[in-house]
């Protein structure tokens, strides 16, 4: 799947948006991916997850005992990619504000894992969840995303496999551009301020 095909897909669900968003890391930007609406109709999530799987490479693929994922935004798309690879997807939660695994979910020592998330901007919640699935006994061995958000910067520590890359600008809350300012922000996210 080509990235404009990916972006077809968002379009399509009214899913990429323009505004003045506040994005999960305090940042803001003109544009929200919002990767629920994506994911709402089971047959693209499938495609959009097979997609993913076919961006990892083989070896690898060969290596994933467990698919895991941070709720609320990765747990569709982990769910989905757990299907595609034919491996057991479970995830994380943060009731106190830390991730962790709930519902009798386990991971066996040294299980290796493939952490998914649905968008990639600054990779702080990706390396919490990393370090919750390492306190867990399990070892990731790298992440896939439906979006990288981070201009190819983010460094989670594992190898990571985006299905696509964009550069949308973002800005500190103090430095916005005079259009953005004018226009009253949102956080459309999962994540409580």
């Amino acid at each position: 799947m080509t990235d404009e095909e990916v972006l077809a897909e968002f379009r399509a669900a009214g899913a990429l948006l323009e505004g003045h968003f506040i994005l999960s890391s305090g940042r803001r930007s003109a544009n929200y991916l919002q990767c629920a609406r994506v994911l709402m109709n089971a047959e693209r999530a499938g495609r959009l997850a097979r997609a993913v799987v076919h961006k990892l490479p083989r070896e690898l693929r060969q290596e994933i005992e467990l698919v895991v994922s941070p709720a609320m935004g990765g747990l569709i798309i982990g769910h989905e990619i757990g299907r595609a690879l034919d491996k057991d997807a479970v995830f994380l939660e943060r009731p106190e504000g830390t991730f962790e695994l709930r519902r009798g979910f386990t991971i066996a020592p040294g299980q290796k894992v493939l952490m998914v998330e649905d968008v990639v901007t600054t990779g702080l919640s990706s390396r919490q969840a990393i370090d919750a699935v390492a306190e867990a006994g399990g070892v990731v061995i790298a992440e896939a995303a439906l979006v990288d958000r981070s201009a190819g910067e983010v460094d989670l520590g594992v190898p990571f496999y985006p299905l696509v890359s964009i550069n949308f600008p973002v800005y500190d809350a103090d430095a916005l551009p005079p259009e953005l300012a004018a226009i009253p922000a949102i956080k459309p996210g999962s994540r409580k301020q």
